[in-house]
């Protein structure tokens, strides 16, 4: 296997076509350019003199073969590099929440039904979060109709996170799997 430098921004186009599991960067490069040949090429990307390998989010064997085939699944989309680059535990958690919506639109609405003794967590508006309570500190998950509660401790967000992955269908393992993502 032979090893070649790119560039940040080349880096981080191939590490965002990721479509499955595992999926080397020397795959994603066979996908997008239609090639089926066996010699393999290792994409490496340098940055301040450090080399690093594409490398997908990982999810057990066990994790992937739960999900549904017929269905779509979160662990297709989600990558390491991107949920990296997202500023911070709020940002890792919109992230994450925007992939689930992206990945299940239709079934996305079940996140209405998870509250807290005194608050709710989701809404389909702003204002409807802030009357629920006081320092919520509402935001959008990007692309979607929906707002969530950001004024939480990590430990909350994780609960939070794993609650919609069981309501989207997602097994205790998967759902603990998505949580530990935060």
């Amino acid at each position: 296997m032979k090893k070649i430098e790119i560039d940040d921004e080349l880096y981080q186009y191939i590490a965002s076509n990721t479509q499955s599991i595992g999926e080397s960067a020397s795959q994603i490069l066979r996908r997008l350019l239609n090639l089926t040949s066996e010699n393999s090429v290792q994409v490496t990307s340098v940055a301040e003199s450090k080399t690093e390998q594409v490398e997908p989010v990982k999810a057990t064997e066990e994790t992937v073969t739960n999900v549904s085939k017929s269905s779509a699944n979160v662990f297709n989309i989600l990558n390491k590099e991107e949920l990296a680059m997202q500023k911070g535990v709020v940002g890792r958690f919109l992230f994450i929440l925007s992939a689930l919506h992206r990945t299940h639109k239709s079934a996305f609405k079940t996140v209405l039904d998870i509250k807290g003794r005194d608050r709710i967590y989701f809404a389909t508006s702003k204002d409807a979060l802030l009357e629920s309570g006081s320092s919520m500190n509402p935001k959008n998950i990007l692309d979607s109709e929906y707002w969530v509660m950001t004024n939480s401790n990590t430990t909350r967000k994780k609960m939070m996170l794993h609650e919609v992955a069981l309501g989207l269908g997602y097994n205790e393992a998967q759902a603990e799997t998505i949580r530990d993502y935060l």
